[in-house]
């Protein structure tokens, strides 16, 4: 793709394509029946998609609401390898997520995932014992590195800080009883969101029917009823396999899916609280060994301060809220290291996501559950895939798509080739360096940053941030209508950017939002 000449036509998704496709499944025909229909446009979803279309399969991939509606926008931004497994002794699962790390940093998607750096303060509360532990798991790590390929150029190694080092690193940190940091890097998110839309739009581009506010009101081997919710019709989608990649709510649309939900939640803080923070930091939870409250300063002004690891009963909300009590605990866990304790006025937004976790006998605490996902089949041929995480979302495709394949007894014209497909606006770092563009929006976009900056070079206005104090600029909002699938204010303010974890701020950007919805259907 040119950088200077914006998407190609069918990398872009909008209203428009939105309504011709779902035409053409509801009049019939024999393009009607697609080879596979998946269920959910979180990561796992959209990254179904991407695997079967780019096979040489036809693909129709709906979501009741937005892409990455659910639990994709609520992660920690993270691309990690797996060390907590391999603490627990999940050395596959550890494997894998060093492995996929890779192939995210180094050629899917490198405009989106940068090397992210992370200091552990050695402080009165962490005995030399348990450093000692830590150390020896951040070098099984850098093993773990080496053994996916992952270019030391990519990932530096770990290593000791002194206290000097350390406090120049987090200016912010208790002086008193600290005797160091231990330095370790990992694998960050520009936005998990647009990681989504970024897979979402390049299954289109390979020609997946990519189709939200649809709503999947039953499935079964064959077809799947669906409910356009933006006009209230029904079609039936025709399809020679389904997968239903659902996540936390799988269980609403295949029987016989034990999940045991659990809750993670982050708080929103200025930069200015912390006090001039240059790396993320891991934080030690008490009496844990090897649980760490995380601190990951953002692009944009903002850290983000989590998680915890809750189990959810009862109905599981559309938007989960993050409680008091789980804000509590973060702020006591970040306050046990800082000079000055960030106060609960100085949260500025907070959220909560539901992982999938699958149900494990004999497991008490979700935080001792495995990561490891799993694909299922139901007797009546509909592939179910739960469990994972965000950074290992592309093998979870992989695996569901061959069942699915098998299932609907289906062969592809291609093998499975996305551990080597740049999704859209990827490139070598070294290209991406040279684009005419402002870093904040490479690290964005990639190589559409120029299309973007374009629309603001064409138009002051469109050159003008949303909001005072939010970076985001109207151009940004423009080329989301235009050509990533946002149907709404909310689309735009909270997953195309991620204002609306400020609801001050969002509330300030509506506006903008608004203006950009209305000029794109001026020209329709």
């Amino acid at each position: 793709m040119s950088a200077a000449a914006g998407p190609r036509p069918d990398y872009s998704l909008n209203a428009t394509r939105r309504s011709r496709e779902l035409e053409e499944l509801a009049a019939g025909g024999a393009g009607a029946c697609v080879d596979v229909l998946v269920v959910g446009l979180g990561v796992t979803g959209a990254g179904a998609a991407l695997d079967a279309a780019s096979r040489g399969l036809s693909v129709a991939a709906v979501d009741a609401h937005d892409l990455a509606f659910g639990t994709s926008r609520w992660s920690s931004k993270l691309v990690h390898g797996g060390l907590r497994y391999l603490a627990t002794g999940d050395v596959d699962v550890a494997y894998e997520s060093a492995v996929e790390r890779g192939v995210l940093m180094e050629r899917t998607a490198p405009h989106l995932v940068r090397a992210q750096s992370f200091v552990m303060p050695l402080t009165a509360l962490t005995s030399h014992r348990n450093a000692a532990l830590v150390r020896a798991g951040l070098r099984a790590g850098d093993v773990l590195r080496l053994s996916a390929r992952t270019g030391r150029a990519t990932l530096p190694g770990p290593r000791r800080l002194s206290a000097v080092e350390t406090l120049a690193a987090a200016p912010g940190l208790r002086r008193q009883s600290l005797r160091g940091g231990l330095l370790s890097w990992d694998g960050q998110l520009a936005d998990d969101a647009r990681l989504v839309t970024a897979i979402a739009r390049t299954a289109a581009g390979h020609g997946a029917r990519v189709l939200t506010r649809t709503r999947a009101l039953s499935l079964a081997g064959g077809e799947a009823l669906v409910r356009d919710e933006l006009t209230g019709q029904e079609i039936r989608i025709r399809a020679r396999t389904v997968i239903n990649a659902t996540g936390v709510w799988a269980a609403e649309l295949t029987e016989g899916i034990r999940l045991r939900p659990s809750r993670g939640t982050h708080l929103v803080l200025r930069a200015e609280s912390l006090g001039g923070l240059r790396t993320g930091l891991h934080i030690p939870v008490p009496g844990e060994t090897n649980r760490f409250v995380l601190v990951l300063p953002q692009d944009d002004g903002r850290v983000y301060v989590g998680l915890t690891d809750e189990p959810v009963d009862g109905p599981l909300p559309d938007v989960p809220e993050a409680p008091e009590s789980d804000i509590g605990f973060l702020l006591d866990i970040l306050g046990s290291v800082l000079d000055v304790p960030v106060r609960r006025e100085d949260v500025v937004g907070a959220f909560a996501g539901l992982r999938p976790l699958l149900e494990t006998e004999g497991t008490t605490r979700t935080a001792d559950i495995s990561r490891r996902h799993a694909v299922l089949t139901s007797p009546e041929g509909v592939v179910t895939v739960v469990g994972g995480k965000l950074t290992t979302y592309r093998r979870m495709a992989q695996d569901a798509v061959d069942a699915a394949l098998t299932a609907g007894r289906l062969d592809a014209p291609r093998p499975c080739r996305t551990s080597r497909l740049p999704l859209v606006g990827a490139a070598p770092r070294s290209a991406l360096a040279t684009l005419a563009a402002p870093r904040r929006l490479v690290e964005r976009y990639g190589t559409e940053a120029p299309a973007v900056q374009a629309l603001a070079d064409a138009d002051p206005q469109q050159a003008e941030p949303v909001a005072a104090g939010v970076r985001t600029s109207r151009a940004e909002l423009l080329w989301a209508v235009r050509h990533e699938g946002a149907l709404d204010e909310s689309d735009l303010l909270d997953r195309r950017t991620r204002i609306g974890l400020v609801p001050e701020d969002r509330a300030a950007a509506m506006d903008a939002a608004r203006e950009a919805l209305a000029a794109v259907a001026d020209r329709v």
